[in-house]
């Protein structure tokens, strides 16, 4: 990076909005760079109920027009991301005390038919005495409903976002938090804490704030800025328990709060329940799940469920912080799910972005929107492309991950069939890539555990950002799962002698 370089763009966060906008920006030709404090979704775009959907549960808010762009964006997300992101079937039980039927016949209906539905089977009703899905239910549920919605690698979505920003020209700089911002002759001088601890200021035309729950803090503390008071803050904690059921299908459970409770097949061996909405007031860094939490998402599945989970059971729990648009509701999970950007400038120079609220499905919308109010700014920018631009490993054939997997399938025969669905959901047409000539599983190099080996090490390393075992196990993947507390430290003192190793010998090159 050229030190003298004035960039057009800045965005502060690298979380999905942050990458997304530079993303977009990147591929309409601005230069581009993209700072963040940590990882990559090192934060809420990392802990999310990991659904692609329009949202059921906010028709009964008359957030028509939210889910409607919701559903409509299911259907790009799975054109452009079809290793990703894949179709799910949620089977939700009717509990007559809470919602009648008629309602949730109506609901679905609207669900059915507000976008228009080329790739996800429509609802129906359900005989639960009949039906695979109620075998693992209690007796007393007899009727119940389907519908289609979509699962997502969150953390996935978002290093695939970076990764092709930068493959377009953006500059990602990890471990790099912004620590001051100023305007300077019609430009933001921002400053930047490097890893080495030294400080080194950039210069650009534009900045954005896509700091996610640390909007706030980031305007006020770093930029200096007058807070809107726009955003608020509410915590939805997971847990992870040994799998429930048998399927590929997924349970959508009605409280007794009037909320619901997801319960999702993960990783082949689990289910992920969730969430919680909970408001929250502190250090999102510091966020974590409460007893409480675990005891009334435990509660909610033992309504439900033959088998009872206790907290005993949780394998991994995870929470996050939701940046919310504030619109003065007093129950969190009515809070909208709506994005707001706001715009401010002086005179005309050097804008302020900042992005509040929104959710994973929409991360899109709000990078094209975003580059549309950049448009006063920027004349002459092309005009939207992200809806077309598959993500990279998705340029699959026709979008058909059957084939694709079933062809790859043909060329490595000798790798076991469940850790090449995992490459191939992760990377898609790059797990070739990863792969390459290999004939064996010795020919992948050192085996960490879980089905990892050096091959999908250093291609995290090289194309990837990843600096460190946790990202590898936690965001790259979720493989923390699968290996023991020694085989994560091994994994850990391999990728710092690896990095420490990339140094010297760059060092050399200078």
């Amino acid at each position: 990076m050229n030190r003298g370089e004035i960039f057009d763009l800045a965005v502060i966060g690298g979380g999905i909005n942050g990458v997304g906008i530079a993303r977009d920006a990147a591929g309409r030709g601005l230069s581009v760079l993209l700072c963040e404090r940590d990882d990559l979704a090192s934060g809420t775009s990392s802990v999310s109920s990991k659904l692609i959907h329009g949202g059921l549960r906010y028709l009964e808010y008359f957030e028509l027009r939210l889910v409607r762009e919701a559903l409509g964006e299911r259907e790009v997300l799975m054109r452009i991301a079809p290793h990703l992101i894949r179709p799910m079937r949620f089977v939700l039980p009717h509990d007559r005390v809470l919602r009648p039927a008629w309602m949730i016949r109506a609901g679905l209906f609207l669900y059915d038919h507000l976008s228009h539905r080329r790739q996800l089977q429509g609802s129906q009703g359900l005989n639960l005495r009949q039906h695979p899905a109620g075998a693992s239910l209690r007796n007393h549920f007899r009727k119940g409903f389907a519908y289609s919605d979509c699962w997502v690698d969150d953390s996935r979505l978002v290093v695939l976002n970076a990764v092709d920003a930068a493959r377009r020209g953006a500059t990602i700089l990890l471990q790099s938090p912004c620590v001051g911002a100023r305007r300077e002759d019609g430009l933001w001088t921002v400053s930047l804490r490097e890893s080495e601890g030294v400080q080194r200021d950039v210069r650009a035309k534009m900045l954005v704030n896509a700091t996610g729950p640390w909007l706030s803090q980031v305007n006020t503390g770093v930029l200096r800025q007058k807070d809107s008071g726009h955003l608020t803050l509410v915590k939805g904690s997971h847990i992870v328990v040994p799998r429930l059921y048998e399927g590929d299908h997924a349970y959508i459970l009605q409280n007794e709060d009037k909320r619901v409770i997801f319960v999702l097949p993960f990783l082949e061996h689990f289910s992920l329940i969730g969430t919680t909405d909970v408001p929250f007031r502190g250090d999102p860094a510091q966020v974590a799940v409460d007893p409480e939490e675990v005891e009334y998402l435990c509660h909610g599945v033992n309504r439900y469920f033959r088998k009872a989970v206790r907290p005993e059971d949780v394998v991994w729990q995870f929470s996050g912080v939701r940046p919310l648009f504030n619109d003065a509701s007093d129950d969190p999970s009515a809070v909208t799910r709506e994005y707001v950007l706001e715009w401010e400038d002086e005179r005309g120079k050097a804008p302020l972005l900042s992005v509040i609220g929104g959710k994973i499905t929409a991360y899109r919308q709000v990078a094209e929107h975003a580059l549309e109010r950049m448009g006063e700014f920027f004349p002459n920018l092309p005009a939207p492309w992200t809806g077309g631009m598959p993500l990279p490993g998705g340029d699959i054939p026709r979008g058909r991950f059957d084939l694709f997997f079933e062809n790859l399938s043909g060329e490595y025969p000798w790798l076991p069939e469940a850790m090449l669905l995992r490459l191939a959901r992760a990377y898609g047409t790059m797990t070739r890539d990863i792969l390459a000539h290999a004939s064996s599983e010795e020919d992948l190099g050192r085996h960490f555990g879980g089905g990892l080996y050096e091959r999908e090490v250093e291609h995290l390393l090289e194309h990837e950002f990843a600096r460190s075992g946790k990202d590898i196990l936690w965001r790259r993947s979720k493989l923390g799962l699968f290996l023991t507390p020694s085989e994560h430290n091994d994994l850990s003192s391999w990728v710092t002698s690896r990095l420490d190793r990339a140094g010297r010998m760059s060092g050399l090159g200078e």
